[in-house]
């Protein structure tokens, strides 16, 4: 009974360090980012077909594990682009890898993600992807 309860607490533990935070470091995934300037006149339902389309990445696209997206704390201002053409908003996709990058672009749920996309955001995005070491 003791050795059965020690071997439950040893499992208990393990499991908490594989879904710790930390556990996650040094990571081979990629992240795709990207900011946007937003369409002034976007209605509240462009933003929510927007968002809803954006939740179903991981589910829609193989290789997608995580999406994050909203406002940026401070807009980014790029050369030519003060005011309200700087990025305000963003989003982070975490994929497996490189290789989860070029399917989502061939992806068919990519398609219906983008006509959702390009109506809350004008035209042009400042990409970035970060490789995990």
């Amino acid at each position: 009974m003791k050795s059965s309860r020690m071997a439950h607490l040893a499992a208990c533990a393990v499991l908490a360090l594989l879904i710790s935070p930390g556990a996650r470091a040094g990571e081979k995934t990629l992240m795709h980012c990207f900011a946007w300037t937003p369409i002034k006149d976007a209605t509240p339902a462009d933003w929510q077909a927007f968002y809803q389309a954006s939740d179903a990445l991981p589910a829609k696209i193989k290789g997608i594990t995580k999406v994050w997206y909203g406002k940026l704390q401070s807009p980014l201002h790029q050369m030519g682009m003060e005011g309200p053409a700087a990025r305000e908003y963003g989003m982070c996709m975490e994929m497996a890898g490189p290789d989860a990058l070029k399917a989502y672009a061939q992806d068919p749920y990519h398609k219906t993600w983008v006509e959702a996309y390009s109506k809350v955001r004008v035209e042009g995005t400042t990409t970035f992807n970060i490789l995990g070491q």
